[in-house]
């Protein structure tokens, strides 16, 4: 069974994140307007689908879209504001750079703090319910990438290629080694703690 195209007869944005729980990097949001009866069997939960599967869908998603935005916070932003305000502050400069303006916002989530007056519905899991947040969610999630691909290429040590920020045990051990870059989150825990120190490698 294939996602809600629509909430409403409206005309909607789907806003969605990626990176929220990443140690290093942006936070990204996207909004998308779709047009009416467009759909595609694979789009989904970005957390879904393949790497390959998301870069495909991301440029039918935006081929296909009447408009959509990326709104970026940076790293630095996120350690002076925090990351759940950081998170609106991102979905609202998407919603911004939007060249029609919706009717109504569908927020992926359980919060959102909007910045404009356009009636908006949280929706918890939306990205694999209704069709507009998921294609957000593949944008957010392919933006996001290629920006820490290329910050790979700065630090390689912290195979943020592979890991693309998230803190997984390899890229603990990376810092533990060799320190902290200027692209890390230093409001977040970053060093392993002592329980997790006793874990192997």
């Amino acid at each position: 069974m294939g996602l809600n195209t629509c909430f409403s007869e409206k005309l909607e944005a789907g806003i969605d994140e990626a990176g929220r729980g990443c140690i290093a990097g942006p936070v990204v949001a996207a909004a998308i307007i779709l047009p009416k009866g467009f759909n595609h069997p694979l789009i989904n939960d970005s957390k879904k689908l393949s790497a390959r599967q998301r870069d495909y869908l991301s440029e039918i998603i935006k081929e296909k879209a009447i408009t959509y935005g990326i709104g970026i916070i940076d790293h630095e932003t996120i350690d002076r504001i925090n990351i759940l305000n950081a998170t609106f502050k991102a979905m609202n400069q998407a919603i911004r750079k939007l060249s029609v303006t919706p009717e109504l916002l569908l927020i992926d989530g359980n919060r959102f703090r909007p910045e404009t007056d356009i009636p908006f519905r949280c929706i918890v899991k939306g990205d694999s319910t209704y069709l507009s947040i998921a294609a957000a969610s593949i944008l957010a999630k392919t933006f996001r990438d290629k920006i820490m691909e290329n910050l790979d290429n700065e630090y390689p040590v912290y195979k943020w290629r592979k890991n693309k920020g998230y803190p997984t045990m390899e890229h603990r051990k990376a810092i533990l080694q060799a320190g902290i870059s200027c692209y890390h989150r230093k409001s977040f825990q970053l060093l392993l703690n002592e329980k997790q120190l006793k874990l192997p490698f």
